[in-house]
């Protein structure tokens, strides 16, 4: 167990990078991975996987699975919220490029940010919160605004934005309910049991389940539930234990720049300039949003 750091050290700024090229890349394994199986069984297949490792996981710690009963309706709450984002993630993924995509995802602390300036008490806008938000939501702005998109990739665009907000949602139900409380496995794993059986039944809506499967889709899979749904998320809440929160999360700015570079490495995706400007002030404006003001 690693003692408490009032800063990010060495192994601290390697942890946070390699999460954020972790989850960047995902985006890349997801639109890869829905050559093979439609995009919303993915979603549900993965939620499954993750429901099966973190219950193993959470036996080998010695970790209850059961909530409180007062922090059950936050429990639910944030499963539903987490249904959604993952339909859109996984759909608009399907429509729209991973850069695009990306851009409209990691827009959230915009979204969380206003959330809280409207919910909860003392969570006021400062003038480096205003300015983050501002340089994301023209980010977000400029790249809806791009006249070339097709409607395929318009409603990608969207969804992936509607993904934002819930996953802003998620975050809100842990700040403003009892679930703030429960251990961060509890919390995911409440998430994930609501998420699988809801996502594997709504998937044959969206086709037909299986696109022609291949070893590099089960890869693709496998990666998903262990390295993102699973540790991927429970390492992001161990570096939290140990870090400031604030510090922490202002490394997150780092995610959609790797998404949008792995996507136009491995994927060989087009970017157009207002692209590459739209992803700057959205990692702009997510690190200033995370930011705190240095006092004195």
């Amino acid at each position: 167990m690693m003692e408490r750091k009032s800063h990010i050290d060495t192994f601290g700024t390697v942890a946070l990078v390699l999460f954020a090229v972790n989850f960047g890349f995902n985006q890349v394994v997801i639109k890869v991975t829905s050559d093979g199986f439609n995009p919303v069984f993915q979603a549900g297949l993965r939620s499954a996987g993750a429901v099966l490792v973190l219950f193993l996981w959470m036996r080998l710690r010695g970790i209850s699975i059961s909530l409180p009963r007062a922090a059950i309706p936050g429990g639910i709450a944030a499963g539903l919220f987490f249904t959604v984002e993952f339909i859109c993630v996984f759909l608009a993924l399907d429509l729209t490029t991973v850069s695009r995509a990306s851009i409209m995802l990691y827009s959230m602390p915009v979204w969380l940010g206003l959330l809280a300036h409207l919910l909860i008490p003392g969570e006021r806008m400062s003038g480096l919160r205003l300015l983050g938000m501002a340089l994301a939501m023209g980010g977000v702005a400029l790249a809806l605004s791009d006249s070339s998109s097709e409607g395929a990739r318009w409603t990608g665009d969207l969804l992936a934005l509607l993904a934002a907000f819930c996953w802003a949602g998620i975050a809100l139900c842990v700040r403003i309910t009892p679930l703030s409380k429960v251990p961060p496995a509890q919390q995911l794993m409440m998430q994930l049991v609501i998420s699988a059986p809801i996502l594997l039944l709504l998937a044959p809506l969206f086709g037909p389940l299986l696109r022609g499967v291949e070893l590099i889709h089960l890869i693709g899979l496998i990666y998903q539930i262990l390295a993102i749904a699973t540790f991927g998320f429970l390492a992001w809440f161990w570096l939290l234990t140990i870090y400031p929160a604030a510090s922490v999360a202002s490394f997150s700015f780092l995610s959609p720049i790797f998404a949008v570079l792995l996507g136009w490495l491995i994927l060989s995706e087009e970017i157009a300039l207002n692209v590459w400007i739209a992803l700057l002030l959205v990692a702009a404006g997510i690190y200033f949003i995370n930011r705190k003001p240095r006092l004195g």
